[in-house]
């Protein structure tokens, strides 16, 4: 191994024919974030009706603890932490290349339209076979868990499809993306798609319009393996996308014209961006609901202390992950004997945030 050139602090080594930049300060953070997370998951599976030692959590993970505890763990606490980290994380990324793309920090896809058009297409999949897991039984149920992230990252997509053709800008020949106009558009079909889902939940029966308006909530409660499977799935092939395309996203901070100067392709770019974001909002939401702000909210907290060029997406990832667990967290505990929804709380935390975001802006102009 050979360090070839050492600026500041980041460090560009060389093994055989390859060379890496390593950046200390983002090695350290995200150890640090892994850490958070990894604590943030135990506690979240030791709290419930019944505290469960830390010790006892550890050995029930493993199966090794008495009966009731290996029950307790590995079936209800695990999978709902587990949804917890890959949902939170899979909005933070979806987050970072959207904001990325855009470099606006609104560009977010719950502020865009995204989450919504995945909300209207999840419960239209709802409404229109039945109750949202297997827990309810009957064939409804069965293809309502296989339609549910099917109409979830459809809607997504439509939504990703009518923002971006309103937002392209063709005057100069290929269409270009402006950030002012991702926004206004997204703003403009996201407030369109809620309104498509409060008439969709009007119109259709109470008892399915029930269970959809608390999942539209954002909730992590009564999520099971078989929520974190196809979530996993999905993640295992968008993630390894988001990172290869992570290169380019130090380029596209600089301007369109500086990215296109270093060889980017800047629309196709952006486009691939768009994409691999949109369908990992599409199954973040089909897995837990709109949990909205930690999409818009994890990207700026990472790059701010990790202090790169462009948005960091692992540090962005662990971020949104420790956010939705935190969450979690205090959604059961805010209220004893209630547990509030998880996306009540990132809600509560994410709208000053926003306020923050726009009058900041504003008084840069």
């Amino acid at each position: 191994m050979t360090l070839l050139a050492q600026s500041g602090s980041d460090l560009v080594l060389r093994v055989a024919r390859f060379s890496v930049l390593v950046r200390p300060r983002a090695l350290l953070v995200n150890t640090v974030l892994c850490g958070v997370v990894a604590a943030l998951f135990v506690v979240v599976v030791a709290i419930g009706t019944r505290w469960i030692p830390i010790d006892d959590v550890l050995r029930g993970t493993v199966g090794v603890a008495d009966r009731p505890t290996n029950l307790i763990v590995q079936r209800f606490r695990l999978p709902r932490a587990v949804v917890g980290v890959l949902v939170g994380a899979a909005l933070a990324v979806s987050g970072a290349l959207t904001q990325a793309a855009t470099r606006n920090p609104l560009a977010a896809p719950d502020v865009i339209g995204v989450t919504a058009g995945a909300s209207f297409g999840a419960v239209v999949v709802l409404l229109a076979f039945g109750g949202t897991t297997f827990g309810y039984g009957g064939a409804a149920a069965q293809l309502s868990s296989v339609g549910l992230p099917i109409g979830a990252v459809a809607g997504a997509f439509v939504a990703a499809a009518l923002v971006l053709g309103l937002a392209a800008n063709r005057r100069y020949g290929a269409p270009r993306f402006t950030t002012r106009r991702v926004v206004l558009a997204g703003i403009v079909l996201h407030a369109a798609f809620i309104g498509l889902v409060h008439w969709g939940l009007a119109s259709g029966d109470v008892d399915q319009a029930s269970k959809a308006q608390v999942w539209l909530v954002g909730t992590l409660h009564g999520r099971g393996w078989e929520h974190v499977t196809g979530l996993a799935l999905a993640l295992a092939v968008l993630m390894p996308v988001a990172l290869l395309l992570g290169h380019h996203l130090a380029g596209l901070h600089l301007g369109e014209a500086s990215a296109a100067t270093l060889g980017i392709p800047v629309v196709r770019t952006q486009l691939l961006l768009f994409c691999v974001a949109f369908a990992l909002a599409g199954t973040a939401v089909a897995a837990a609901g709109p949990v909205d702000f930690v999409a818009l909210v994890a990207p700026q907290v990472a790059w701010r202390i990790v202090r790169s060029p462009g948005v960091p997406l692992v540090a962005s990832a662990l971020t949104g992950a420790a956010l939705l667990l935190a969450a979690d967290l205090v959604a059961r505990l805010l209220v004893p004997g209630h547990e509030l929804p998880a996306g009540s709380v990132t809600a509560l935390v994410g709208a000053p945030y926003l306020l923050w975001v726009i009058l900041r802006s504003e008084g840069r102009r």
